[in-house]
């Protein structure tokens, strides 16, 4: 951590921060985000009677009810746009968690007003500010100090082989008896109420298991569905892949740009994708499923590249995983259906938290689990379930880890670049080894992701049409 070496005048640090810290005698001794330490967040909220700043601890999460049940008041985020006007107003990029410089009413959640030599931000999104008590924070009698925050989830369990879908399984029945009046069905599909699968994606997953298996069998299936061969075709001539000439058919998509098994993963993961809605609510300031779904399968793809050939592992169920790791968001808005509000408006009081801890709170279960074991239950492979299920978990070391660890990476790194919105949440450097990658390689692999994004955005707005 490196200590400023004169007065509050750290360059880093924006203007109105550093004459906030002068005034109140505040060192501005400052330390870089990425490195794991506890710090303060800052949630803006409003109800009818204006708006409020709450200020908790960063490994909290947030929870609205508490703050109704405390204060009476029924508390939504503000929206993002008036977030960013707020911050324009200040001229920073994060706001820092002192109650006199937004002027709003300020609570602070109590376990960060008793904490000791945290950080704060600095307005800087590359700074942090330290602190040594939450007192630092409180210069305004009409600040108010509230129990609002709960703990983090624990780490969903390591288990052993394939034991973690029979697990899961449980843990779904269980999550989905506290929700309704339903008994508990013997049929994973038919306890969560999803639609049955399309005869295209039948169809897919049966030509997986197919030892004769070839092209003509691959287009016959994706031909039989308009939609679906619209979508490749237009894959196949989009800018991004490049293809000289144009491409008249989905055999000529296969041959000529896509090839055989990235096609077959493809259409599989744009079936499943379809099988369910898309949401009528959804988190404001989140990507679209579709936005998520397409460039975590690209990034994927890209940083596949870049690992050594020895220890890469296929293509294929790579992007598949990168395509389909979002599959648990359609599943929870379609399955839990009167309670996915409450989710989108935690996951928008909790921007600093990936949203599996705010589904584990409110819901007992992640979709990234519903997710996994619905794929296992319809025989996909497991290199796409356990990626799948454990995205968020980058000390994972089971079965397949490399892919649950690339759409980690993935997602980090998209955040980071600004290629997807929200905040980067806390990182794990360690992936880096696990998949025998350098931080250079990963750079040169988000280099292409940036130059190609508008490709990759015209692919996103076909599949929304």
């Amino acid at each position: 951590m490196q200590k400023a070496t004169a007065e509050p005048q750290t360059p880093e640090v924006p203007f109105l921060v550093r004459q906030h810290l002068s005034k109140h005698g505040i060192q501005p001794e400052t330390g870089p985000t990425g490195v794991k330490h506890m710090h303060a967040e800052v949630t803006l909220l409003r109800d009818t009677f204006g708006m409020v700043q709450v200020f908790f601890r960063s490994d909290t999460l947030l929870d609205l009810e508490k703050i109704h049940r405390q204060t009476g008041r029924k508390l939504e985020p503000l929206a993002t746009p008036d977030i960013d006007r707020i911050k324009a107003k200040l001229s920073v990029n994060t706001l820092p968690a002192f109650d006199d410089l937004v002027d709003a009413e300020t609570y602070i959640d109590q376990r960060l007003f008793s904490a000791e030599d945290f950080f704060v931000h600095s307005g800087n999104s590359d700074r942090l500010i330290r602190v040594r008590s939450g007192a630092e924070l409180k210069h305004k009698d009409s600040t108010r100090i509230f129990d609002l925050c709960v703990d983090l989830p624990e780490p969903l369990p390591d288990i052993d082989d394939l034991g973690v879908f029979e697990h899961d399984r449980n843990e779904i029945y269980r999550a989905v008896t506290s929700f309704t009046a339903l008994r508990i069905r013997q049929r994973l599909s038919e306890t969560l109420e999803i639609p049955p699968l399309s005869e295209t994606a039948q169809a897919i997953i049966r030509l997986r298991a197919d030892p004769d298996a070839d092209i003509t069998k691959l287009s016959r299936i994706v031909e039989k569905d308009p939609s679906l061969a619209a979508q490749v075709v237009s894959w196949a001539s989009s800018s991004y892949y490049a293809a000289p000439g144009s491409i008249k058919s989905v055999q000529d998509a296969i041959v000529r740009v896509l090839g055989y098994d990235l096609v077959m993963n493809l259409a599989l993961g744009l079936a499943l994708g379809k099988t369910l809605e898309m949401p009528d609510d959804q988190p404001e300031g989140f990507s679209s499923y579709w936005t998520r779904a397409v460039f975590v399968a690209a990034t994927c793809g890209a940083l596949l590249a870049k690992i050594p050939r020895e220890f890469r592992p296929g293509f294929g169920l790579v992007y598949l995983t990168g395509l389909l790791h979002n599959f648990g968001y359609l599943i929870l808005a379609h399955a839990f259906r009167p309670h996915f509000s409450a989710t989108c408006r935690m996951m928008e009081t909790n921007r600093h938290l990936p949203h599996q801890h705010i589904e584990q709170h409110l819901l007992g279960i992640t979709g990234d689990q519903i997710a996994a074991s619905l794929l296992h239950y319809w025989k996909m492979p497991n290199e796409v379930c356990l990626g799948i299920r454990y995205q968020i978990e980058p000390h994972y070391q089971g079965a397949h880890s490399d892919h649950a660890q690339l759409v980690y990476l993935a997602n980090h790194l998209l955040q980071k670049h600004g290629l997807l919105p929200g905040l980067a949440h806390e990182f794990d450097p360690a992936v880096y080894d696990y998949l025998h990658l350098s931080p250079d390689d990963v750079e040169d692999a988000m280099n292409e992701i940036f130059e190609a994004k508008d490709q990759l955005a015209v692919i996103v707005q076909g599949l929304e049409s």
